[in-house]
């Protein structure tokens, strides 16, 4: 799962390299961000299936033990408390293979991303207009 060095256009040529039950799983990460953030855009960055809403909003990534899910390091400390139980790091975490995914975590996690991401633009769309 790692290592492959095919230059993926598409999150469904991404997911369609894993074995069937690993596709599955991929494939209810995509459709709950989907659900999370239905104006996002699909696109592969850093070779990875990424969403997209005004910046970067989420990643995700099959590995040999788990699905790493990238919400950028304030959705990790937003939901610290909720993700304890999962390895993590400043900006990641794993959700293990022999474990179930926490869907509606991912769904809370991508929903905060969505507002952090609308109001930095707006902000930015703010400055632009005024000048600075």
């Amino acid at each position: 799962m790692e290592g492959n060095k095919t230059a993926y256009t598409t999150i469904d040529e991404y997911i369609s390299q894993f074995p069937s039950e690993v596709q599955d799983t991929l494939n209810r990460f995509r459709e709950v961000i989907q659900e999370a953030a239905p104006e996002a855009e699909e696109k592969i960055s850093y070779q990875m299936p990424t969403f997209y809403l005004n910046g970067n909003l989420v990643h995700f990534a099959a590995h040999k033990q788990h699905i790493g899910f990238y919400p950028a390091p304030s959705g990790i400390e937003a939901f610290q408390e909720e993700l304890s139980e999962y390895k993590s790091a400043k900006g990641s975490v794993q959700f293990p293979f022999d474990k179930p995914v926490p869907y509606e975590l991912i769904r809370a996690i991508v929903k905060f991303r969505a507002v952090e991401n609308r109001k930095k633009a707006e902000g930015k769309k703010i400055k632009k207009q005024s000048g600075r």
